[in-house]
């Protein structure tokens, strides 16, 4: 299997993962689990759309075709490029704050 889409939220990845499949492509929804060990607060990156081998190109036209009908304000280059930023600096922080309780 094969990502086809990096969504921001778990949210985001089960419409897009909708909308390949009522393209006729089976798909695969992970990271659902991960984001829910980061609690209310809402973690990035953790969601992938995966399709099999064979569908990769017919499922990236799909979200090509997704992306480009999207409103400007949801479709924002920077956040696009690294999705995963703000859960690796949330998990950075937290492994600090656990270093800080074992020391004391």
């Amino acid at each position: 299997m094969q990502i086809a889409y990096r969504a921001r939220d778990i949210t985001e990845a089960h419409i897009v993962a909708g909308l390949i499949e009522a393209n006729g492509i089976e798909t695969y929804v992970g990271g659902l689990y991960l984001q829910g060990a980061m609690g209310e607060i809402g973690a990035a990156g953790f969601s992938n759309v995966h399709v099999a081998d064979e569908d990769l190109y017919r499922a990236r036209q799909v979200v090509s075709d997704y992306e480009a009908s999207a409103p400007e304000a949801i479709v924002t280059g920077e956040d696009d490029s690294r999705p995963d930023g703000y859960a690796r600096g949330f998990l950075l922080v937290l492994a600090l704050v656990g270093l800080v309780l074992l020391a004391l």
